[in-house]
């Protein structure tokens, strides 16, 4: 059986995302990691609490993992396991992720904020050091359904077979339409440029089946072209592919991607290249 991740550390944010996630278990037939990664408050570190105490502190966070699971299970009709892990939660997402072969991760994202679009925070940063897809979720956002993809695609470095066949599953599995933003560049400009000759014809071929097209938009500024294609396609779901080498680079080295991210209000579907 497929598996999905929701990682939460119970605030209303995690939560959604769980939520979030359940309905995506639900809608696919997956099963459901409830992951939390305990860690001890400052406040309990300088009580300097017993080893004991600590324990207990440990069994007891196990136990409202597991009571949660249970509620989940009960309330989407679906299999959630829960894993209660004390260590750093990148670690423990990525122990959990090869121990169950997951599809993805699901996250909260936190709102934009000045102190994030400088040094991000742990969603953005599990998108960034693990080679996983990663579905944050925003606090506003609920799952009604996902009918409109906006696939923003770096054409000029190519899209690999698989990360196609993975978009056309979901707007399958979601009877979904897609589109295929180019930024800057239309299709006669990217073969202009040098762009693979081939990498079109890919993408057609590997999303034969379903209902795409795609679109170009000129903007100065990336993640604002994308944020008013949001907008005027009312899309659910945004997938992006950060690429080593690419425009996606520099958005990652200038903390961009978790201004888009941060920014959004629907879920952003990164699939690592």
């Amino acid at each position: 059986m497929s598996t999905i991740i929701a990682a939460t550390n119970y605030t209303e944010l995690a939560e959604n995302a769980v939520a979030f996630a359940a309905e995506i278990a639900r809608q696919n037939n997956y099963r459901l990691i409830l992951l939390n990664d305990f860690s001890v408050s400052v406040h309990a570190m300088n009580a300097r609490l017993s080893a004991e105490r600590i324990e207990e502190l440990i069994d007891e966070n196990k136990l409202l993992l597991e009571s949660k699971a249970l509620l989940l299970a009960d309330q989407y009709g679906i299999e959630v396991i829960s894993k209660a892990t004390f260590s750093f939660v990148e670690d423990a997402i990525e122990e959990v992720v090869t121990q169950y072969n997951a599809e993805m991760i699901v996250m909260g994202m936190e709102e934009k904020s000045v102190e994030q679009e400088l040094l991000g925070n742990t969603t953005t940063s599990i998108i960034k050091k693990l080679h996983s897809p990663v579905m944050a979720v925003p606090a506003n956002a609920r799952f009604n359904g996902i009918k409109r993809v906006l696939f923003a695609c770096d054409v000029l470095h190519g899209v690999s077979e698989q990360i196609l066949a993975r978009i056309k599953q979901m707007a399958l599995t979601n009877n979904a339409e897609v589109e295929v933003l180019l930024i800057n560049e239309t299709v006669e400009e990217l073969k202009a440029v040098g762009a693979d000759p081939n990498a079109l014809r890919i993408i057609d071929k590997g999303l034969d089946g379903i209902d795409y097209y795609y679109k170009n938009v000129r903007s100065d500024s990336i993640i604002d072209g994308i944020a008013r294609e949001i907008k005027r396609m009312e899309a659910d779901l945004l997938i992006m592919v950060p690429q080593p080498h690419g425009f996606w680079d520099s958005m990652v080295h200038r903390s961009k991607t978790r201004v888009m991210a941060s920014g959004l209000n629907i879920p952003l579907f990164s699939i690592p290249a």
